[in-house]
């Protein structure tokens, strides 16, 4: 495996928690009752996905998985306000998808340059004493704790953007072809598996023409079932409008090599394996080569496939098989992603559930858990307007019929208390 190469992973994103509100009293001379002056906490870092196009793989994420956002501040007297957190962007290569680790569900597809996914929220500020003074209690002694940033495990998986997907049998002599035809600079080695990760380069006509060509590591018979390298790379062309199949001259029978990859191809994706192919029978260089090509021609021209002839060591055909991709892409539709992120409407705020949990209870719903979090316990006041609201909410009468009973413990969020009538 390419050390340089990374192509999915999985990290844990914690958003920053928003700032604590404070209680606080105006404190001045000659001003013996001065009123509430707490101010709040400032909003906590939001965690951010950002696609780049000059990145090829998620390098960046593999020995660091653990990222977190900057959290707010909290507030001071004399309302002064927290600052808020700094968000945290994270860069990907465009074409990363964001999944669920656990359903797999598609998230978010960056599929263009500088296009973000907001992953994790960053949580707001708690307010201080300022915002609870009313007629019927104006020096109030209740204030909120900043709520917890969004948590969450996300996987990514790069599937790479290209127009033109280069696929064959190893030593096929892909990466050298790309290389000539682009601006990509592979490794190139006279031995199979030369190529241990996709390559990506820019082919350009003129000035208003051009298109993106992958290299994928070479193929074998079997390759599905995990020899050679496997078939963990076909994801990346997945998403292409053309396959170059490119065909080694100097191999004992190309066309056989041809049927057995686009076998593989069949066993990973039978989508896959009907998306449009140019057939190219590579080092005419060499008499086998030549040999080769007219029997090559028949059948492709037998199957309703162009096919061309090249070498690309003494770069003969290459100019005219760059003119005919382009011709083929310019009548090809724009490959759209067949799964589209799964977008899941939040239920309200105020919905919870009410559930045994070993000896004692557990409630869970958004409100109610970061009611929990964000209540000051050491301030009577904070604890009393916690109780009115849980109630408000139904979360006691929902407990009382479920059969909560004298003494048990319940649990929402991270806190817990103590059941009593």
């Amino acid at each position: 495996m390419d050390e340089l190469f990374l192509d999915e992973t999985k990290i844990h994103l914690k958003a920053g928690d928003g700032g604590d509100g404070i209680v606080s009293f105006r404190r001045e001379k000659f001003i013996p009752f001065g009123g509430p002056d707490g101010g709040h906490g400032g909003r906590g870092g939001e965690v951010v996905l950002v696609a780049e196009r000059n990145l090829n793989t998620l390098n960046t994420f593999r020995r660091k998985h653990h990222f977190k956002a900057e959290s707010g501040t909290s507030g001071g007297g004399n309302n002064r306000h927290g600052k808020d957190g700094a968000p945290l962007r994270l860069t990907v290569p465009v074409g990363t998808m964001v999944r669920d680790p656990e359903s797999g569900e598609l998230l978010a597809d960056l599929t263009s340059d500088q296009q973000e996914f907001a992953a994790a929220r960053g949580g707001r500020g708690g307010r201080g004493n300022s915002a609870f003074a009313k007629p019927t209690n104006q020096a109030p002694r209740v204030a909120e704790r900043g709520e917890p940033g969004e948590e969450r495990w996300l996987r990514l998986e790069l599937r790479l953007i290209a127009d033109v997907g280069l696929i064959g049998v190893p030593n096929a002599g892909k990466s050298t072809l790309l290389s000539i035809i682009s601006n990509a600079r592979p490794k190139i080695a006279d031995y199979p598996f030369t190529t241990l990760a996709p390559n990506l380069g820019v082919v350009v006509l003129n000035d208003e023409a051009a298109f993106v060509a992958a290299d994928i590591p070479g193929l074998i018979e079997g390759a599905h079932e995990g020899r050679g390298l496997g078939d963990r790379f076909l994801r990346h062309i997945e998403r292409t409008r053309l396959l170059v199949h490119l065909l080694d001259g100097n191999a004992e029978n190309p066309l056989k090599d041809f049927a057995a990859i686009n076998a593989e191809l069949e066993a990973f994706s039978p989508a896959l394996a009907t998306k449009p192919q140019i057939v190219v029978l590579n080092k005419m260089d060499l008499p086998s080569a030549r040999a080769a090509w007219p029997k090559v021609k028949r059948r492709m021209e037998k199957n309703d496939l162009p096919a061309l002839a090249i070498s690309a060591a003494t770069h003969q055909g290459v100019q005219e098989l760059v003119e005919h991709i382009a011709e083929r892409l310019a009548v090809l539709p724009v490959a759209l992603s067949a799964e589209l992120p799964v977008l899941r409407p939040e239920p309200p705020e105020e919905v919870f559930t009410v559930s045994r949990e070993g000896e004692g209870w557990r409630v869970r719903g958004k409100k109610a858990e970061r009611l929990m979090a964000m209540t000051y316990w050491d301030e009577p006041e904070s604890v009393e307007r916690l109780q009115r609201i849980l109630e408000a909410l139904g979360v006691f009468t929902a407990l009382r019929e479920a059969g909560v009973q004298e003494g048990e413990m319940v649990h929402i969020g991270a806190g817990e208390l103590e059941w009593t009538e």
